[in-house]
């Protein structure tokens, strides 16, 4: 106990070393992790505390992938922008892009695996949903984890993730008859089909698994970390950010009442 104080002094249990060895968590990081472990299964261990099972990295890795790469999303034109401002400061502009991965963008499992996550404890789930999304087209709020801008009727990637969820006999599938329970009702209270996005399908393959919804969005940033690595690669190559720049300047005009020079030429 602090003498300072009755609080507990805080502890950690992710990490130790001696003068010759290093462990993550009670695995000896030489002997161990590498060389025998995946990345995957190694991150898997230090956030959930556990050994994945088979069926935990098979889910984790097709997540993985999927929340990678979105193309020219504002995490990316963030992260290319910061790179061309700041061509020395790689992990700025990756930490720049990550600022993006929120509620509207990327991280919006969080939001669905909350509702899903509700359901599956619902006394009556199907009277619950039906108000919730009564509740919610009421209020004209956003329905998380589903609508996309670019795929419909459907999203090609909820329907294969979904599909290689539900073939997992590991699984009890809870949350994944949440979120079709949720889409048919959506459905029939809109009046049309809503197309389940990738990261309702996303929140519900992640609850299968036993990660809580405050931590799904840290899957995502994991994943788009290394996506936004791949934009600095290509903006290496072929750069991108001044176009993006030149692009915003001369298609947002300025309005008040400022003389104005017609210069472009910033900076």
């Amino acid at each position: 106990m602090s003498s300072s104080s009755n609080k507990p002094t805080p502890t950690t249990k992710l990490c130790t070393h001696t003068l010759t060895s290093m462990n993550y968590r009670d695995a000896d990081l030489v002997e161990d992790l590498i060389g025998k472990k995946t990345f995957s299964e190694v991150m898997f261990m230090q956030i959930l505390g556990r050994e994945p099972r088979p069926v935990d990295m098979r889910i984790m890795d097709a997540v993985l992938i999927t929340l990678m790469e979105h193309g020219f999303t504002p995490s990316a034109i963030a992260t290319r922008m910061i790179y061309m401002s700041a061509p020395e400061n790689l992990q700025g502009a990756v930490a720049a892009g990550l600022m993006a991965v929120g509620s509207q963008f990327v991280g919006t499992m969080e939001n669905n695996a909350v509702i899903l996550q509700q359901i599956v404890d619902a006394a009556e789930p199907e009277k619950f949903t039906e108000a919730l999304v009564l509740e919610i087209r009421k209020n004209k709020q956003n329905l998380p984890g589903f609508g996309h801008h670019l795929h419909k009727p459907d999203d090609p990637r909820s329907i294969k993730l979904l599909a290689l969820t539900e073939a997992e006999p590991d699984l009890e599938q809870k949350h994944v008859r949440a979120l079709r329970l949720l889409s048919a009702t959506v459905d029939r209270v809109y009046g049309r089909h809503i197309t389940i996005n990738a990261t309702g399908a996303v929140a519900a393959m992640l609850g299968e698994i036993g990660i809580p919804p405050k931590l799904m969005r840290g899957f995502a940033v994991i994943s788009r970390a290394a996506g936004l690595v791949s934009h600095i690669a290509e903006e290496q190559q072929d750069p991108a950010g001044r176009f993006i720049w030149d692009t915003i300047d001369e298609m947002i005009p300025y309005v008040g009442n400022g003389p104005g020079t017609g210069d472009k030429s910033h900076g």
